[in-house]
């Protein structure tokens, strides 16, 4: 049985400028039959998915309500890990039932160790959450908070460490050999660092596919995929002479990546995973959309990285 860890995009299950509940089950159940039908062809699966607009909100209601006290960064992290591993793990399981397949899904709250000298704690670049204007902007800025300016407005920055290890991945693997469907690194996983021989939380959200390629190696699998808002990866993307990508070489990626072909805060850190799980031994890294992820694997869409 091939084993495949499937990263599904937090943006991609809730559009930050029309996402609602209801919206966000809504594209959560599609993706479950998706998933559903490809353990139906017999792959052992593992998911993880991403957390931005949903920790942007969390972030978004906090500033808005004075009656409480702001909850720290990773522990937004660990809020966001629960409600969308419960909106997968249920709606997975009833795709599931519907498929006729018998198989328990579980979710594990999972921290991720960090590098607690990195560099992006000084100098934090990892926008999430939503737009504000100027006005509330410039007022977030004077209480310390540091914010980015693009197009579209301005934007909470945080730290994004790279992950080093899964505290959880003795359980992960101990779910996995027992046949069990597990949601794992929800978010990246809860940013921890360890301190005098003990783990703390740090104020950071790490990147969720750099996190899923460490998972995928982890638990052995062959395959890492990538579900994501658009379905292929794209040189020169959004102008006139695009390039829809279907199979590209690890020489290639990084040849693209040198000449600034993949978005910073978008693409490129998609490619820097699934580079990091090939050199890591995996087998092969597919980019694709939410409603391509059988397609995708079937080789028939989505953008393929092979070594």
């Amino acid at each position: 049985m091939s084993r495949i860890v499937i990263a599904i995009g937090g943006n991609a299950i809730l559009n930050p400028a029309r996402g609602s509940p209801v919206e966000q089950q809504r594209l959560i159940d599609e993706t479950c039959r998706e998933i559903a039908q490809i353990i139906r062809k017999g792959y052992d699966v593992v998911l993880t998915h991403g957390n931005g607009p949903q920790i942007g909100n969390i972030l978004a209601m906090q500033e808005e309500c004075a009656l409480v006290h702001p909850q720290p960064l990773d522990v937004c992290g660990a809020q966001t890990q629960g409600m969308l591993g419960y909106s997968l793990q249920q709606s997975l399981d009833n795709r599931l039932r519907e498929s006729g397949i018998t198989k328990q899904v579980a979710t594990v709250l999972t921290q991720v160790v960090v590098d607690a000298s990195s560099s992006s704690f000084t100098n934090p670049t990892k926008p999430i959450g939503i737009y504000y204007p100027e006005s509330r902007a410039l007022e977030m800025i004077a209480l310390g908070i540091k914010m980015i300016h693009d197009k579209k407005g301005y934007r909470r920055v945080v730290p994004s460490p790279m992950p080093l290890q899964l505290v959880e991945e003795d359980v992960i693997k101990k779910l996995v050999s027992l046949g069990v469907i597990v949601i794992a690194a929800g978010g990246g996983g809860i940013p921890v660092i360890r301190k005098n021989g003990s783990l703390a939380g740090v104020e950071a959200v790490i990147d969720k596919d750099l996190t899923g390629s460490l998972l995928a190696s982890a638990i052995g699998a062959e395959t890492f995929l990538i579900l994501t808002d658009v379905e292929k990866a794209a040189l020169n993307y959004g102008k006139d002479n695009q390039v829809d990508l279907d199979e590209i070489t690890v020489s290639e990626a990084e040849r693209y990546i040198e000449e600034g072909h993949f978005g910073k805060g978008s693409m490129e850190p998609k490619i820097l995973a699934v580079l990091r799980f090939i050199k890591s031994g995996g087998k092969t890294s597919i980019i694709s959309s939410l409603d391509k992820a059988l397609p995708a694997l079937l080789g028939t869409a989505g953008t393929r990285i092979i070594a």
